[in-house]
């Protein structure tokens, strides 16, 4: 019986998607930290040109 236990493979495909959930978050982490300063950037900029818009019509 305690070897019908050990053997017994239910539940191993939760296990399987639960590390490729695992996975994918650690690459969206990493993605965003490396594009995080490229996007901040981005809207600082387009920001800064509202502000400027605003400050010429204004």
């Amino acid at each position: 019986m305690l070897l019908n236990w050990f053997k017994d493979e239910e539940g191993q495909g939760m296990v399987e998607y639960g590390l490729i959930i695992a996975l994918i978050a650690i690459v969206v982490i990493v993605a965003l930290v490396a594009l995080g300063p490229k996007v901040r950037e981005i809207f600082n900029k387009t920001n800064d040109a509202l502000d400027a818009a605003e400050a010429t019509t204004t």
